[in-house]
Order: structure tokens, then C-alpha cells, then sequence
């Protein structure tokens, strides 16, 4: 067939093309996943923006675990097997069949140019008409539709196939012990490749191949004259298959698409099926992990990790970590350092990537590039809605700014706790946050699914609305007004770094997206002066919300501002609504003294 001899010849010729070796830099990115009718997926396609890191957040049965066995079903290559449990509904609907994309920009070694667009994306998709493989086609650019079976290829080859796809290690929230310990041996199965790896990769002073390098030698000398041995073999019964099927398909042939395996590290292994990883007192009964408990599990899950970190391979094959609630069994001491080993292992490695969910705010890092934050919830039309809703690239924090979240992230590990849902208060201190939390307290049927978020400092509030503004849901910001001076001790003025500020917290207000509905305002001078009638002395959380217990004029007034940040009722007295610096100064009461 004319069109199948096209397919072959091309195929040749990108053969012979002379394949240039990946590294960090240039190796194909993972870019979006698109996910439809699956598990608890509908026909709304949820999209997931790919990076370094992905944290999904989101209510529990919101679909985030769904999105992690979605990804592990793609990166398993040939076994991108899926059961009818992973139907919706647990049915085979024909006009709502499970569908995976997977987009990835490819900059060395890319397939057709039919395949890839100017900016270097391709598209695959897998299908699944019934349980079992996905059909694999890819996206035609020019012609803008995807493949078809009257194409004579029906997909772009070695995008994210074969020796390209990166290995897969999956931890389920509740993973059985047994399941627990296939992983962490598998992980530490990578540490020797990745040793050995760097080992190959140093040049001996003698510049005489290792034992490792000769061992990958011999491999690929022989998967290269099996091939050669065996290609009339497999044409001979091509030929026979076909002769027969022609009988009784006329025109049909059948073809053996059998391919070497070119990762030539996938050929070894280091440890034999059933291998166990024994646990115990060095001079007493050792048992298998499988044996243990969860933390016991989690714990060694977590020193396997922490020691491929400390491993730097940018030589080896790309490795995908997916994790369900981190979290789990961790001591809250060790939340943190468990965060910051997930965040470094794409970035001392090279070749790792990272995707979790979590309910923990403290697995958030607004620092940390590639990476991104992505809301997973369901709609009120019972659709399941992804999207990302931040990424630390796209913010361009001032020095300042990043410097004033460094330190608020050190300070409250819960700070992040605002991506989890609810309407968000953002607020300049402490005072008002216990204050506000007070009030919470006390009235909590008015005041109910509310999140007040402290900056701790004037300086962090630009920072962090740039995030609530890709957040993309509305908000609103409580700031002292300060005043544009201030005395020195020995009397004279000087002007207030702290007035300069509030242009600052104006403009990034200013920048929210269309739609996104942000309240701005200011306590005029201050929080303390404006609603509770004293200047601030000595521990200012603790003096306000002994006022608030004894003075219910100052609870009224904190309750109505509370009120008014958040809903759409008027600011109350001491607040003011501010739109210019010129209309906050002339709110401002004259100087005492």
C-alpha cells in the first residue's frame, strides 16, 4: 500500500537521522495534562499545568487522587492499562470513553514536523473503548484534528515513549504495607543505577571504560545483532500472517511492530524478584517491611527520598514521584523538612519531577521555582473544575517582597491555608488576626468558611495579593493608613517608609484580574487607634482581644469591619475604602500632641 511504504520511509529516514543526547536543558517537558470521563472526571475536561513540582489542593472526593492515577496510567508507556472501575459510573458509555492528553514541548530529537508546532508542542491522546491498553493517536498541527486510521501514521514516535517516558513511582494516601515496600525498594533500586551512572560519567585517568560502562557496551553490541539476526525472521512470518489474513481480508497485511528497548540502564537490575527489605535491631529479629506499620513505611519512604536527593544524576532516566497526602504519618516537627525534600528533589537531582496532593497549607513554598499550584474542587454542577492558581515565575516579586514572604513562610507555616477554599481576608499583623479570630469565635454562625491571612508586615502585603490576584477568586486587604511622616527622637520629622507602602498595595490591587472583585482598606491611622480607642503598648494581640472580651463598643465596630471585608456592606467607622493616596491622607486625623 502506497501510503504504508510512505509511513516506512519516513520512518527510515528519521532513523538515520543522527539522535542528539538529552540533558536537563533539552530534554522534552512535560507541559499540560487534559483529562475527560474519567473516574470521577466528566465530560468537562480538567487541565493541569505540568512542571518540576504540581501540588493539587483541594475538599476531600474533589478528584485530586484522580488526577495522580491519571498521570501514572500516561507515564506507564506499554501498561496504560485501565479497569472499569476507572469508568465513570463504573460503565462503558461509547459517547463518553475515558481520554488522556499529554502535551509536551520537544526542542532535540523530534518526531515528524507534522507533529510539532512552531513552538515545539505535541499532542498525544490515548482512548479507552473498554478495559485494558488505550489507543494511542497524536495531533496533526497543520490540519488541526487529531489521527485518524486513514492516516498512514496515527501518532508522532518517541515524544514520551519508550527509553523518553520517565519511571514511575506511585504512593497511595493508605498504600498497603506490602504495596509501600515495592516502591521504596524500587527507589532504592535507583539509587544504585544513579551511582552507578555517575560513575560512568567520570573519566578514569587511565580513560579505560569501567565495569559499568562495559556491561551497557555489551548490551547494546547485542540488542544491536539480535536485531540484525532476527529482521528476516520477523518479515518471513509477516509475510505468512499476512498470506493468510488476505484471505480472508482481502488487502489486509499484518505487521510486527516489535522495539528494542534503547535505554540500555532499563536492561539491568540490580535486585531479584522478591527481593525484601528487612527492618529490626542489629542484634535481634529483623522482618520485612511489608510487616511494619504505616509510619514505619512512610519513614523509610522518606529516607529513600532524602537520599536520592542528596544525589545529584543528571545522566539518568527521568523519574516521576506521585504522592498522595505527604503528610500522612508525618510528626508535625517534620512536616517542614519533608516539604523542603519534595521541593529540592527535582532541583538537586535534574531528573526528577514531583507530583502531590495534600491538605496541609505547610506543603506550600511560594518561593520555589517550577512549580506550580493547582485547585482541584467540584462545581455546583457536579463537574469536577482543575485549575492552576499559581506559579511563582509569573509573579515578578520585588526584592522586598520575596524577602517579606520569605520571612511571613518562616513565621506561619499556615499561611498558604487560603488555596484550600473560602473567602480570604488578608490583613497587615497580628493584632488584627487575633482580634479578627476572636470575633470569628464568638459569632461563628456569621462569620463561617472565612480565611485571615497575616502578612506580618506591611511589606509582605503586595507580595502575597500578586498571589491571591492568580488565585482569581475575590478578596480583600485590611492595612494601617500610617502616616507620611514621622518624629525622630529628638523631634524633628522624617518621612515614613511605611506610608510609601500603601501606592505599592494600590497598584497590585489595581492589577486583579477582570471579574475579580478586591475590597481595599485602610484603618485610619491604625487598627488600635481606629476601632478599639487606645495607641498601641507592650503585647498588642493580647491587649486587643482583652479589650474586645470587656468593651462591647470595640467588639461592635471590629465585628462590623469583619463584616464589611467580607461581604459587600459599607466600610464602618475608622475604615476608609481608598482609591488614591491624596484621598487617604485627608482621612487621616491630625497628630495628638
Amino acid at each position: 500500500m502506497p501510503a504504508k511504504k510512505a509511513a516506512k520511509k519516513a520512518a527510515k529516514k528519521a532513523a538515520a537521522q543522527p539522535e542528539v543526547i538529552e540533558t536537563r536543558e533539552n530534554r522534552a517537558r512535560l507541559h499540560k495534562l487534559v483529562i475527560r470521563n474519567f473516574r470521577c472526571i466528566g465530560s468537562r475536561p480538567v487541565e493541569i499545568e505540568l512542571d518540576d513540582i504540581v501540588i493539587l489542593v483541594g475538599a476531600n472526593n474533589a478528584g485530586k487522587s484522580s488526577i495522580l492515577r491519571a498521570y501514572e496510567v500516561i507515564m506507564s508507556a506499554g501498561k496504560a492499562e485501565l479497569a472499569i472501575d476507572d469508568f465513570p459510573g463504573r460503565r462503558i458509555d461509547e459517547a463518553n470513553l475515558p481520554e488522556i492528553e499529554l502535551h509536551t514541548y520537544v526542542t532535540v530529537n523530534a518526531p515528524g514536523e507534522e507533529w510539532v508546532d512552531e513552538t515545539g508542542l505535541v499532542k498525544e491522546r490515548w482512548v479507552w473503548e473498554q478495559p485494558g491498553k488505550g489507543e494511542r493517536v497524536g495531533f496533526l498541527h497543520a490540519q488541526n484534528r487529531w489521527a485518524n486510521n486513514n492516516d498512514p501514521e496515527r501518532g508522532p514516535w518517541g515524544v514520551v515513549a519508550s527509553s523518553r517516558r520517565p519511571q514511575v513511582h506511585s504512593v497511595g494516601a493508605f498504600a498497603s504495607p506490602k504495596d509501600s515496600a515495592s516502591e521504596i525498594i524500587a527507589l532504592l533500586e535507583q539509587i544504585v543505577k544513579d551511582r552507578l551512572a555517575a560513575e560512568q560519567a567520570v573519566a578514569r585517568d587511565d580513560q579505560q571504560p569501567n565495569a559499568y560502562q562495559k556491561l551497557l557496551a555489551s548490551i547494546g553490541e547485542l540488542q544491536r545483532r539480535v536485531a540484525t539476526e532476527t529482521r528476516d525472521s520477523i518479515a518471513a512470518v509477516e509475510a505468512e500472517f499476512s498470506e493468510q489474513i488476505a484471505k480472508v481480508f482481502p488487502g489486509y497485511v499484518v505487521e510486527f511492530d516489535a522495539q528494542p528497548e534503547t535505554a540500555l540502564e532499563k536492561a539491568l537490575t540490580f535486585f531479584k524478584a522478591g527481593s525484601q527489605l528487612l527492618i529490626g535491631p542489629s542484634d535481634g529479629h529483623k522482618s520485612g517491611i511489608e510487616r511494619q506499620g504505616g509510619g514505619a513505611c512512610r519513614t523509610l519512604l522518606w529516607t529513600a527520598l532524602r537520599l536520592l536527593k542528596d544525589r545529584k544524576s543528571r545522566t539518568g532516566s527521568p523519574q516521576v514521584l506521585l504522592l498522595d497526602e505527604p503528610e500522612i504519618c508525618l510528626h508535625p516537627n517534620a512536616v517542614r523538612g519533608a516539604r523542603d525534600l519534595l521541593y529540592d528533589l527535582p532541583a538537586r537531582t535534574g531528573n526528577w519531577q514531583v507530583m502531590v496532593t495534600t491538605h496541609s497549607p505547610c506543603f506550600i513554598d511560594f518561593e520555589k521555582p517550577h512549580t506550580k499550584i493547582a485547585r482541584v474542587f467540584r462545581g455546583e454542577d457536579g463537574q469536577v473544575y482543575g485549575t492552576t492558581i499559581f506559579r511563582p515565575q509569573a509573579d515578578q516579586f520585588t526584592p522586598d517582597e520575596k524577602e517579606a514572604l520569605k520571612l511571613s513562610n518562616l513565621c506561619d507555616p499556615y499561611l498558604a491555608e487560603f488555596f484550600f477554599g473560602g473567602r480570604t481576608i488578608l490583613v497587615e499583623g497580628d493584632t488584627e488576626h487575633a482580634a479578627f479570630n476572636y470575633v470569628m469565635s464568638a459569632f461563628p454562625e456569621e462569620f463561617r468558611n472565612l480565611h485571615v491571612v497575616r502578612a506580618r508586615g506591611k511589606a509582605a502585603i503586595s507580595g502575597l495579593a500578586k498571589i491571591l490576584n492568580q488565585f482569581g477568586k475575590p478578596y480583600a486587604v485590611l492595612h494601617d493608613s500610617d502616616r507620611p511622616t514621622c518624629k525622630r527622637r529628638d523631634g524633628t520629622t522624617m518621612a515614613n517608609g511605611a506610608w510609601t507602602y500603601n501606592q505599592t498595595i494600590r497598584d497590585t490591587i489595581s492589577a486583579a484580574p477582570d471579574g475579580v472583585a478586591v475590597r481595599l482598606f485602610a484603618s485610619v491611622p491604625n487598627f488600635e487607634e481606629a476601632y478599639l480607642d487606645y495607641v498601641s503598648k507592650g503585647e498588642k494581640p493580647f491587649s486587643a482581644v482583652a479589650r474586645l472580651r470587656t468593651d462591647q463598643v470595640s467588639l461592635r465596630r471590629v465585628k462590623d469591619l469583619l463584616a464589611a471585608l467580607s461581604s459587600d456592606a459599607a466600610a464602618p467607622t475608622g475604615a476608609l475604602e481608598w482609591t488614591d493616596l491624596d484621598q487617604l491622607a485627608a482621612a487621616l486625623p491630625a497628630e495628638p500632641g
